[in-house]
C-alpha cells in the first residue's frame, strides 16, 4: 500500500512559512496533481514528500509509516526533476542505473534487465548509448523518467517534468505520461504550475495559494465547483468572468445586479439571506452567448467588442459592460469587430456567486450532486 497522509505538514524558512498546515490525503494507485502559482509551496511540499526538505511540524506518511525522519533512499520514491538531473558525462543507461546499487540488492544482471524494460515502455532503447548533449529535451525527459522507472517504487514524484519543452511535446508527454500510469497504476504526485496540464493529467487536482491548500477534488468538479474565487479564477483558461453585483429581490426572486446586466438566478442553496449585499457574480466564457442564439424570453444585455482573438477552434472575444471588462467565446467565424456593440444572454445554470471579501463560495446555480470526499479550505 502507498497511500500518502499530509497531516498539519508546516515548512518554515526563518520568518516566511512556505507551506501553512497541510491537510492531504492520496490514495493508493492515484496520480494527483498539486498546482498553482509561482511561489505558492507545491514544490516545496513535494520535496518535503521526497526527503529533500525538512519539515518543521506536522506528520507525513507514506503507507503506515511516519517517515518525517526518514532518508529520501529510505522511503520507496522516485523523483523526476524538472531540469532532467541527468549526468552528461554518461550515457542514458548509465544515468538511469546510477544509484541503483545504493538504494537495492538488485545484481548487475537484475538492473541491466530493468533499464531494458524502462527503455522498451518508454521507446528509447536506441539512445541508451547516447549521453545527454546528443539528445532532444523530450529525449532526456525519458530517460529521466526511466530512471525513475528502473527503481519501481512506491511513489512517483514529478516536479514540473514538462516545463523545458515546446508546447507540442508537451501534449504528446503527457499523453505518454497517462498511459504510463495506466500501466503501472504506481501512485503519483506531480507538480505544476500549467492549469491546462493539471486538468489533463490528475484523477484528482490539488489546488494551492500561498502555502494553503485550497481544493482537492476531480478536474470537472475543480472548474464547475470552485470552493473560492481563487479557484474559479486559476482553473480554466481565460479564467472565469468575475464582477461585482448587488443581490435584490425582484418579482419573488433574487437577481444578481451589475448596472450593466441583470440576470435572474435560479432558485438554490446559497441564496437565502442575501437580499441587499454585494457579492461577486462569476460566468465563464463559453457560457455567454450572443442573444441571437437564445430564446426571445432571454434576459439579454449589451457589450461593446474591445479586442478580437481568433484563436482557430473558437474566437474569444474581450468586450466592456460597465466599467468591467468580459471575455466571450463566440463561433470562430463570427464577424464581429472592435467596437461593435453585441447583445447577450448568461447560461443560467452556470452561475456562481462568492462572498465579496473572503472569496468563498456562496452559490452554483447548478446543485452539486455528489461532492467530492475531498474538499479542503482553510
Amino acid at each position: 500500500m502507498s497511500e500518502i497522509q499530509l497531516q498539519q505538514l508546516v515548512k518554515q524558512y526563518d520568518d516566511v512559512t512556505a507551506v501553512q498546515g497541510m491537510d492531504l490525503e492520496v490514495r493508493d494507485g492515484e496520480f494527483l496533481v498539486l498546482v498553482g502559482p509561482s511561489g505558492c509551496g507545491k514544490s516545496t511540499t513535494l520535496r518535503m514528500i521526497a526527503g529533500l526538505e525538512d519539515i518543521t511540524d506536522g506528520t507525513l506518511r507514506i503507507g503506515d509509516s511516519v517517515v518525517n525522519n526518514v532518508p529520501p533512499k529510505d522511503r520507496s520514491i522516485a523523483m523526476v526533476f524538472q531540469n532532467y538531473a541527468l549526468y552528461p558525462h554518461m550515457t542514458a543507461a548509465k544515468n538511469m542505473k546510477f544509484g541503483m546499487k545504493s538504494v537495492s540488492d538488485f545484481s548487475t544482471a537484475e538492473i541491466d534487465e530493468r533499464v531494458q524494460e524502462a527503455a522498451e515502455t518508454l521507446d528509447i532503447t536506441d539512445l541508451l548509448d547516447r549521453k545527454p548533449k546528443e539528445l532532444s529535451g523530450g529525449e532526456r525527459q525519458r530517460v529521466a523518467i526511466g530512471r525513475a522507472l528502473v527503481r519501481e517504487p512506491e511513489v512517483f514524484l514529478l516536479d514540473e517534468p514538462l516545463s523545458n519543452l515546446d508546447a507540442k511535446l508537451r501534449v504528446q508527454m503527457r499523453a505518454e505520461l497517462l498511459k504510463l500510469h495506466r500501466e503501472l497504476a504506481t501512485t503519483t504526485i506531480y507538480v505544476t504550475h500549467d492549469q491546462t496540464e493539471a486538468m489533463t493529467l490528475g484523477d484528482r487536482v490539488a489546488v494551492m495559494d500561498d502555502g494553503e491548500l485550497q481544493q482537492v477534488a476531480p478536474p470537472q468538479e475543480l472548474y464547475d465547483y470552485p470552493t473560492n474565487r481563487f479557484v474559479a479564477g486559476f482553473i480554466g483558461e481565460p479564467s472565469m468572468n468575475v464582477f461585482p453585483v448587488t443581490a435584490r429581490r425582484q418579482n419573488g426572486r433574487t437577481v444578481a445586479d451589475h448596472g450593466g446586466f441583470t440576470v435572474t438566478l435560479p432558485d438554490g442553496d446559497g441564496l437565502d439571506g442575501l437580499e441587499g449585499s454585494e457579492v461577486d457574480f462569476g460566468v465563464r466564457p463559453e457560457d455567454i452567448t450572443l442573444a441571437e442564439n437564445l430564446p426571445d424570453s432571454a434576459e439579454t444585455f449589451r457589450a461593446e467588442v474591445t479586442v478580437r482573438e481568433p484563436l482557430g477552434e473558437l474566437l474569444l472575444l474581450h468586450c466592456r459592460v460597465g466599467d468591467d471588462e468580459l471575455q466571450v467565446k463566440v463561433e470562430p467565424r463570427s464577424q464581429i469587430q472592435p467596437g461593435d456593440t453585441i447583445e447577450l444572454g448568461f447560461n443560467r445554470e452556470r452561475l456562481h456567486l462568492f462572498e465579496a471579501t473572503s472569496g468563498d463560495a456562496l452559490y452554483h446555480s447548478t446543485p452539486q450532486e455528489t461532492p467530492s470526499e475531498a474538499i479542503a479550505t482553510e
